[in-house]
């Protein structure tokens, strides 16, 4: 079970660590690149691998819930599962529907988002998705945060309650006198 506990917060912070990192890589493909359509295609192609394995280690880690024993407290079981379909959803969402929407205003454009005049009412509604978008993906990002430290605690307390000790750093069993 210790491993299934391992693999599964390992595949949380995984998730979450490339999370941060497409922060950083949106951010320096609008820097670098030379135009902003070019950085919005590669944002945008990043965004669905995040996604779309948001959603697969989001089913993985809840089926995984559902597997072992009830050790511990049942209302951190209950929290990680609500977190993480929180993940899946906000991934989901981000993908599946705000994706399409942002989708479907730019073709609806026809030109570049950055010819568009701000005042353009497609352009109001390009902005306004997206910043949905930018809060779904942090929605996202704060639950798997949570779930990581519940995963990690629920972890901790079943150790406990099974009588064994998580500190790697405890060796009394090995010195103690027979």
């Amino acid at each position: 079970m210790k491993f299934l506990f391992d693999i599964r917060l390992l595949l949380i912070g995984l998730w979450l660590g490339a999370a941060v990192f497409f922060v950083g890589v949106a951010q320096s493909a609008f820097a670098v690149l030379p135009t902003r359509e070019l950085a919005g295609m590669v944002v945008n192609r990043t965004l669905l691998i995040l996604n779309v394995s948001g959603i697969i280690i989001g089913v993985l880690l809840f089926a995984g819930s559902l597997i072992g024993n009830g050790a511990g407290k049942r209302v951190l079981l209950w929290l990680e599962r609500v977190l993480l379909v929180l993940i899946v959803a906000a991934c989901a969402v981000g993908q599946f529907v705000l994706g399409f929407w942002l989708q479907l205003t730019r073709a609806q454009m026809g030109k570049p988002v950055d010819e568009v005049a701000v005042d353009d009412p497609l352009r109001i509604q390009f902005n306004n998705l997206h910043n949905y978008s930018e809060w779904v993906l942090m929605a996202a990002m704060v639950a798997a945060l949570i779930a990581f430290f519940v995963m990690a605690n629920r972890r901790a307390v079943t150790a406990a309650s099974k009588g064994t000790t998580t500190d790697p750093f405890d060796f009394s069993k090995e010195f103690k006198k027979s």
